[in-house]
């Protein structure tokens, strides 16, 4: 176990990380199901043994359960444990990349294997930035083989200044930002969704995921600490609701591959547009807000 350190962005220190690794297990129970889909107004039929857990919904599960103690002023769990003690207040969900090779079902024992696989500082417009990539493996417990992989990537971020707008993306992402807006607006989705993340609705999926960050339900510290406008939707409920639609409108076919970024955050009470648009055996999505700026894309591959 490497020795606790204080919060820092040295290089050295921070690489004592590098390859730290933990697991967990669960149970894919059916009463959080039942929840999200609540959440989601969805049909309230009841979840059964062996169904198959809908895509991104294993973040209902392996929980972190930090005691108050623990936290940090934003509701996060203090970084140094698995996390490495990045010395950057702001952190978020900035994408990831999730290989889906069978489903998780209701009543299955999961084992989760977890490991920091890549830490990179980064300079960009709104100042230092920290990226974390952690790696996520997901077995049964009958058998080991792999079901499911997941690389998440997360970005600490400067705290912002007095009367400092919204984060901007990073400076290496503003091209691609910038890009996917274009090639969103030109291209003539398939099929919509509106959804309206309103605060109740960003409460239940906090709830449900255990998922403390104060930016999603103290709007007081939104405003305040982090200089945001209204309190910010989750980067993954934004994803699972972009992956949701990819199932509708698969046709019918499994999702192999789901690879998402973050370009700007969504706020709580103003509607969200989810499109997609079919390219042979792949999906291309888009979530964009009430004025049509792209908060988020996605790519997604399809089986046969």
């Amino acid at each position: 176990m490497t020795e606790p350190v204080g919060e820092t962005l040295d290089p050295d220190l921070l690489g004592r990380w590098r390859g730290r690794r933990r697991e967990l297990t669960d149970t894919i129970r059916a009463q959080p199901v039942a929840l999200m889909r609540a959440t989601l107004d969805q049909p309230s039929c009841a979840p059964q043994p062996g169904d198959p857990l809908p895509y991104m919904w294993h973040w209902l599960f392996f929980l972190e359960a930090a005691p108050p103690g623990k936290l940090g002023r934003d509701g996060h769990p203090l970084r140094g444990d698995f996390l490495p003690p990045v010395a950057l207040p702001r952190r978020m969900w900035a994408g990831g990349r999730l290989e889906f090779i069978e489903p998780l079902t209701i009543g299955e024992t999961i084992r989760r294997r977890s490991t920091v696989t890549d830490i990179t500082r980064k300079t960009g417009r709104s100042g230092e930035l920290c990226f974390v990539t952690v790696r996520h493996e997901f077995f049964s417990d009958r058998k080991p083989k792999l079901k499911m992989s997941e690389e998440h990537d997360i970005v600490y971020r400067q705290a912002p200044g007095p009367d400092a707008p919204a984060p901007p993306p990073p400076a290496s992402e503003a091209a691609k930002s910038a890009k996917a807006a274009k090639a969103a607006e030109a291209a003539e989705a398939d099929a919509t969704a509106r959804i309206n993340p309103t605060p109740v609705m960003l409460f239940r999926y906090s709830a449900l995921t255990f998922n403390s960050h104060r930016i999603h339900y103290d709007l007081d510290y939104c405003r305040r600490v982090e200089g945001f406008p209204g309190l910010v939707v989750h980067g993954s409920l934004t994803a699972t609701l972009l992956a949701g639609l990819a199932a509708e409108q698969g046709g019918g076919a499994a999702l192999k591959g789901f690879e998402f970024r973050a370009i700007s955050p969504l706020y709580a009470g103003q509607p969200l547009t989810l499109s997609v648009k079919r390219q042979d055996r792949q999906l291309r999505l888009w979530a964009a807000n009430s004025r049509g700026q792209v908060a988020m894309t996605a790519a997604v591959s399809l089986g046969l």
